[in-house]
Parts: C-alpha cells; sequence; structure tokens
C-alpha cells in the first residue's frame, strides 16, 4: 500500500535524507513502510550540487575580493554614501523596524575596520564553503555579510546580480549537504524542493528577462537590431566585444533573435525529462560563455553558468571525474545502495541520530527524552524550511504573473521579503542604450589647466583596449555608467564624488587608479560627458585608436574650494535632458 498523506509528501519535497532511489519528481512514491531509506532526497542530483557550491564559494569570493578594495570609498565614513550616514535616516525615519528594512551588521558599527572585517569574514567563509568545510554554515556567513552590504550600500548595490546571488545563496542554505566534512554528501542529498528553487531561479532569469524585452516596448528588440551597438554601448566592453561589434548585421540580428528564442521558449526546456534538459545545458553554456568573453557583466553570468549545471545528473557528469574521484564516489554509491538493502530497524540502529526524520521508533527510544527531542527539532525544522521554500516560490511567482498582468493576488508576502532580496524579479536588458557615454572627473588649481582622474576599469584613454576583468565588480565605474544616461540631479554619486575630490579623501582616491595632484587636493573639480564610440578596423590600422570620443560639456557643477574650506559652486551645467 503507498502513503500518499500529506506528511510523507511534506518529507517527499523538502526533507534530505539518504535513499537507494528518488532521482527526480517523476519517480513512483515508495512503500510506506521503508520510507526513509528509499527515495527521499534527490539523489541523483550529488555531483551537481557539489559543483555548484564549489563555484558558488568562488562567486562569493569574487564579490568579497572585490568589496575589499571598495568597500571603504563606497560606502565608508569618509566615502561617497557613508552607510552610517544611510544607517541613521532610516532609524529616524522608521525606528527599530529599520532593522527588518535595512537588515545588516552594520547597525553594531560602520567604521572602516567593520567594513574590512566584514569583506575578510565572506572571503574567508567563501574560501572554506569551496573546501567543503561545514557549508550549510559558511553559506549562511557568506550570505548575511553580503546582505550586510547590500542593504546599506545604496545606489551601489541596486544591480540584478546582487539579488541573484544572494536569492542563490539563500536556496542554497536548503540544498547544501549538512556536516562539517560532507564529502560529496551522500548522507543527506539535496531535497527535491531546494533544487526545484534554484532551477527556478535560473528559468526566472531567463524567462522574466524575455518578458521584459517584449513587454519594455523597445522597437529594437522588435527589428532584431537591439545589439547592434551592444557591445560597444555595454556599462563595460571588452576587447573581444570590439571585434564583435565590427562583424555583419546578419549576426546581431540573429543573437537578437537567439536571445528571444532562448529567453521566452527554450528556457521551458528547464522542467523537461532528462535528455531536453541535457540538450539544454549544452545550449545555455556556450552562450553564457560567449557573454562572458564579449561584456563584463561581473558575476551575473558566471552564477547563470553553474545553474546550468543542475541540469545534469551523475550518471552523466561521473564520467568526467578523475580516476581517483571516481573510485571514491562510486566506493560510496555502493555503500548507499547496500545501506539501502538493511531493514529499517538496521539501519535506525547504526545510523538513527543521524537522521533528520526518524518514522520508525521503537517504544524504548519514544521513552527516552533525548531521542524525542532530536525529532521533535528534526520536525520543526522540516516544517521551517517548507515554510520558508514555499513563501519564496510563492513571491516569486507572484511577481512573474505580475509582469504580464496586474493579478489581485496578496501582496504582503512578496513585500515582506525585499528587504533581503531572496525572491526577486528579474528583467535585463529590457531597453537598449542608443549610445555610450562616459563621465570623467577633472580637477584644477587655476580654472585652465584640467587634468582628469585616470579610472581603473572603465574607458577613457581611447588608446587603452577594453579588458576582461568579470567576476570583479568595480562598482564605482558600474555607478557613473548608469548615471551617464540620467543627470546629476538623479544621480547624487557624481557631485558627492567631486566634493570628496576636494577634499583629498584618500578611500575615494582608491576607487582611481591615481591622482593627478599627489600633493595635495585641486582647488576645483568638474565632472565632464564624454561621446564615445568603437573605432572602425580602418582607425584601429591607421592610428591603434580603440576608441574615438567627442566633449559634450559640463555633466555636474564645477565646485571649488575656499580658503576656509567651504564648497561652493562656480559653474551649473547646461545640459538637462537624460540621454539613452
Amino acid at each position: 500500500m503507498r502513503d500518499w498523506s500529506p506528511a510523507w509528501a511534506v518529507r517527499w519535497l523538502f526533507a534530505s535524507e539518504p535513499g537507494t532511489s528518488g532521482s527526480g519528481f517523476g519517480e513512483e512514491p515508495q512503500p510506506k513502510q521503508d520510507p526513509p531509506l528509499r527515495g527521499i532526497g534527490k539523489t541523483d542530483g550529488l555531483l551537481p550540487r557539489w559543483i555548484l557550491l564549489r563555484a558558488l564559494g568562488l562567486i562569493y569570493y569574487s564579490a568579497f575580493l572585490s568589496l575589499a578594495f571598495q568597500i571603504k570609498g563606497l560606502i565608508g565614513p569618509q566615502g561617497i554614501l557613508p552607510a552610517g550616514n544611510f544607517l541613521r535616516e532610516v532609524w529616524q525615519q522608521f525606528g527599530r523596524v529599520g532593522y527588518w528594512y535595512a537588515p545588516t551588521l552594520l547597525w553594531f558599527s560602520s567604521e572602516r575596520h567593520m567594513l574590512t572585517g566584514l569583506c575578510w569574514v565572506g572571503m574567508i567563509a567563501s574560501v572554506l564553503l569551496v573546501l567543503n568545510l561545514w557549508p550549510r554554515g559558511m553559506l549562511a556567513i557568506c550570505f548575511v555579510c553580503f546582505l550586510s552590504f547590500v542593504s546599506a550600500a545604496q545606489d551601489f548595490s541596486a544591480y540584478q546580480s546582487d539579488g541573484m546571488l544572494l536569492e542563490a545563496g539563500f536556496i542554497a542554505l536548503f540544498f547544501a549537504p549538512r556536516g562539517w566534512r560532507p564529502g560529496w554528501g551522500e548522507a543527506s542529498p539535496p531535497s527535491r524542493a531546494s533544487w526545484f528553487l534554484l532551477i527556478w531561479e535560473c528559468f526566472r532569469i531567463y524567462f522574466e528577462s524575455g518578458v521584459a524585452k517584449i513587454m519594455g516596448g523597445d522597437p529594437e528588440w522588435r527589428n532584431f537590431t537591439a545589439l547592434d551597438d551592444y557591445y560597444q554601448n555595454g556599462p563595460l566592453p571588452t576587447w573581444i566585444g570590439w571585434y564583435m561589434q565590427h562583424w555583419p548585421h546578419w549576426f546581431h540580428a540573429a543573437t537578437a533573435f537567439g536571445t528571444l528564442a532562448l529567453e521566452l521558449a527554450l528556457a521551458w526546456m528547464l522542467f523537461l525529462p532528462r535528455w531536453f534538459r541535457i540538450a539544454c545545458f549544452c545550449i545555455v553554456t556556450p552562450w553564457q560563455i560567449g557573454i562572458i568573453l564579449s561584456a563584463n557583466y561581473t558575476f551575473l553570468n558566471y552564477l547563470v553558468l553553474v545553474l546550468g549545471f543542475l541540469l545534469l545528473d551523475d550518471r552523466l557528469l561521473e564520467r568526467f571525474l578523475p580516476r581517483r574521484w571516481r573510485a571514491d564516489f562510486q566506493s560510496r554509491q555502493e555503500e548507499k545502495r547496500q545501506l539501502g538493502c538493511r531493514t529499517p530497524n538496521e539501519a535506525l540502529n547504526e545510523n538513527g541520530a543521524e537522521q533528520e526524520i526518524k518514522p520508525i521508533v521503537s517504544e524504548s527510544s519514544r521513552r527516552n527524552w533525548e531521542g524525542t527531542l532530536r525529532m521533535q527539532w528534526a520536525a520543526l525544522k522540516l516544517a521551517l524550511t517548507a515554510v520558508m521554500l514555499t513563501w519564496i516560490l510563492y513571491a516569486t511567482t507572484a511577481q512573474m504573473i505580475w509582469m504580464v498582468k496586474p493579478l489581485g493576488l496578496p501582496t504582503t508576502p512578496v513585500s515582506a521579503l525585499e528587504p533581503f532580496r531572496i525572491a526577486n524579479r528579474y528583467g535585463l536588458f529590457a531597453m537598449m542604450t542608443r549610445g555610450r557615454y562616459e563621465i570623467e572627473f577633472q580637477g584644477s588649481d587655476d580654472g585652465q589647466t584640467w587634468l582628469a582622474y585616470p579610472f581603473r576599469f572603465k574607458p577613457q584613454d581611447p588608446a587603452k583596449a577594453p579588458g576582461i576583468y568579470a567576476p570583479y565588480q568595480p562598482r564605482f565605474d558600474w555607478n557613473l555608467w548608469f548615471a551617464s544616461l540620467s543627470t546629476w540631479r538623479e544621480e547624487p554619486i557624481v557631485p558627492r564624488t567631486e566634493q570628496a575630490l576636494l577634499k583629498g579623501s584618500p578611500d575615494v582616491l582608491r576607487l582611481f587608479a591615481g591622482s593627478p595632484f599627489p600633493k595635495k587636493p585641486p582647488r576645483q573639480v568638474r565632472a565632464v560627458l564624454w561621446h564615445y564610440w568603437f573605432t572602425t578596423p580602418e582607425e584601429k590600422r591607421a592610428t591603434g585608436m580603440w576608441w574615438r570620443r567627442e566633449q559634450l560639456g559640463l555633466y555636474a557643477p564645477t565646485l571649488e574650494r575656499q580658503n576656509d574650506g567651504r564648497i561652493v559652486v562656480l559653474e551649473w551645467p547646461q545640459m538637462t535632458e537624460p540621454r539613452e
């Protein structure tokens, strides 16, 4: 007789227990008398999980490493947008409720040492995650540290990639194996619900981006011209993108059509049977590699790429393991199969202390308070897991539905999760930029000779080839690209950077490649706007230049530092219209 009870269904979806079978959602329910040893947990997903968690550790490390060099200049006490000032404003407006709206450890302190410590703790935890040491604990530390930055970084964390990483990192807490040294994790295979939600996130990144392109109304996507200038106009182009920009129009039209086809149609293959998923992996993986090489989108495409490994299974990936690893993996799988052949009582006596839920318990153990407490704790964990993952599923599904039609679904469960960025709506490149504009900061002591502050990553010198920096994320350079498409009144980071340069803030100066005023700050600072284009192949052969540019005028007010330290406006910009 089969057990179709709600309790069994909850365990089948949310529990993480070893078994000898259980390849997916299409398997047959197992007999009631032996549920813990057969089919509880996605037991053919150990290798994809192992790869994903190691890659997630590397992605977290890249995020914290990039912050280690920037965080003080971005949100430090002498930075552009000090976190301390922001949190004080949150407290004044919301009081104690502000802890929910801004969930960050920086409430304790937002001084320089705290910011540096946040990055170092995150880097150490991410390395330990890569080394497979207490993965659940390391994932929790990485999540808390990264959320602490994102919640206090204001404009410097308004990226979809940050939400993608936080969502994947949070779900991975339920996906990862338990234990200090779990090995391949055969003792606690991934739960089906957590596996599905990670696939669901990958699907939504593709599908919602496709829906945003259609619903956004940009004619360039409808006319398949969206990628004609894409490689030139993106936030941080690469030298490979320079060459791809000059490929024929039919290639750009074909890739624009392919993007829409992948996001709106092929993405549904993520939910089809095994061979369809493998085929989907073989399509999306080279696609993501191409994006990584042609544009610097930080860790975004690396994360989407590694989520694709969940489309594979142990049967396929086992063939690509080194011989020693494959032998170890096969031996552990054989031990698991032998365990599954034992009687329930034998397995319980040997491994009962490690089982999350024990459906077969002798009368004597029920009288034992320790055994009862373990059972109640396991049941509580299972209930909390079920509630949390179901909550995320509802919030993400509702947001996806609202992209197409504003149905009257409850909004409170969705808004309650917004501060934690674990249930997001995505929509990459809904509107394409029509030109490339760059903001350049210049300083002067006499108002006649202006010297430019050199950037580390974004285009500036026409003779310098665009680099490949991803997954490193230069947030200051990125935000200036977004600011160039708007006006200075809507982008406070520009005038605040001008003020910091006039004061000679060392933390802000480290965001640049250097300072043309090494001895003392200049008396005047201005921000000018340039229009950039890739050079043609003929121009590059003749001049060696990668870019050509034209100065458009002032972007923000020109500021001057008076003898008494006051900062005044010398000149106001004439440009008021935002650019596309």
